[in-house]
């Protein structure tokens, strides 16, 4: 087997706005494992400040892997358990390896054109005329289930922009989903709850900061808006310590960024202890290209979940790679007739 890597710095269309800061690139890295004729494709993708691994982090894991290739995946998925992009990645190419195709990594409906994934709408932080203008195009394309990023702007601004929301469109028509990126403090972190509440909204991401756990817990046995943990969930990696965080918070919903997680095999943990307590989840890419986007579409197809997903996140860039995905209102759908080779070399 011969192993490949490549950075690609993804660009976006425009600024994008979270708590965080404002996006305008993000880097994620490809690799390729190969055999003979046969190749796969990962894509290794990070949020710098959020994912465990940095880029440099990532960059000597990569050139540390040829070494131990012979070993298998499972060898690699284990020796490099506390970065999970680059175990994403890993996943992602022994897949497609073995599928004969970088990007077929599962048999579903999905993937043969049978079965299409509903996905929410994407509202980027910024001023109350421009977050509208995204809201307006969202729904004209057929959304009905819409996700707004918080916490960055004036809060009265953003009730206002809630409340002009519902002025026109009932819960009924539109779902409203929040996130916060734990943006908002734990002294009056319930006081704006109380307020937001009155504007039916679905559920809010990650109120507060992770690794405030008891008071994580009161919030969710509290709030009345039901929560979501993100944030919470990452650098949780045995399954024990995920066992143990669901049982002291009981969320109402967990989010699953296979990237920030620990690629399929990670999910498929916190899928698992989340359906046995009674937690609905549902999944979201973490700024992944087509590349991981397809992974992560396809990994979903396998869940009997109609929830709809965060997966709408194919079009953010200029330098985007092709892929056989493709969105028809507010669901992604999967073309094997537009399968075509990829390698490195023609990603870019």
């Amino acid at each position: 087997m011969k192993f490949s890597w490549m950075r690609h710095q993804l660009q976006f269309k425009s600024p994008s706005g979270t708590s965080r800061g404002v996006l305008r690139y993000k880097d994620s890295w490809f690799i390729q494992i190969s055999k003979g004729d046969q190749y796969g494709i990962g894509e290794c993708s990070i949020i710098e400040g959020l994912s465990p691994e940095s880029p440099q982090d990532v960059q000597n894991i990569l050139d540390d892997i040829p070494q131990h290739l012979k070993k298998g995946k499972e060898f690699l998925l284990e020796r490099y358990s506390k970065a999970p992009a680059v175990q994403f990645a890993i996943e992602m190419a022994f897949s497609g390896l073995d599928s004969h195709h970088p990007f077929l990594h599962f048999d579903t409906q999905f993937t043969h054109h049978q079965q299409m994934i509903p996905i929410n709408g994407l509202i980027w932080m910024g001023d109350i005329d421009s977050m509208m203008i995204q809201l307006e195009q969202k729904i004209k394309l057929g959304f009905s289930c819409i996700k707004i990023k918080v916490g960055a702007i004036d809060f009265e601004s953003e009730c206002e922009l809630l409340h002009h929301i519902r002025k026109q469109y009932h819960s009924s028509d539109i779902e409203l989903r929040l996130d916060a990126n734990g943006a908002f403090q734990c002294e009056d972190v319930m006081s704006k709850l109380i307020r937001l509440s009155k504007y039916d909204i679905h559920s809010i991401e990650q109120p507060i900061a992770p690794g405030q756990l008891d008071e994580m817990a009161i919030l969710c046995n509290t709030s009345p808006i039901p929560i979501a943990l993100d944030e919470e969930l990452i650098g949780i990696n045995s399954e024990q310590e995920k066992e143990n965080l669901i049982q002291k918070i009981h969320p109402q919903y967990i989010i699953i960024k296979p990237s920030l997680l620990g690629g399929w095999q990670g999910s498929d943990q916190w899928v698992s202890i989340a359906e046995n307590h009674g937690v609905v989840w549902w999944a979201t890419s973490a700024l992944e290209s087509n590349i991981g986007l397809n992974a992560i579409a396809q990994w979903v197809s396998t869940k009997k979940t109609s929830m709809p997903q965060g997966l709408g996140t194919g079009g953010l860039f200029t330098n985007n790679i092709a892929a056989p995905l493709y969105l028809r209102g507010q669901y992604m759908g999967f073309d094997p007739n537009k399968l075509t080779d990829v390698t490195l070399k023609s990603c870019l």
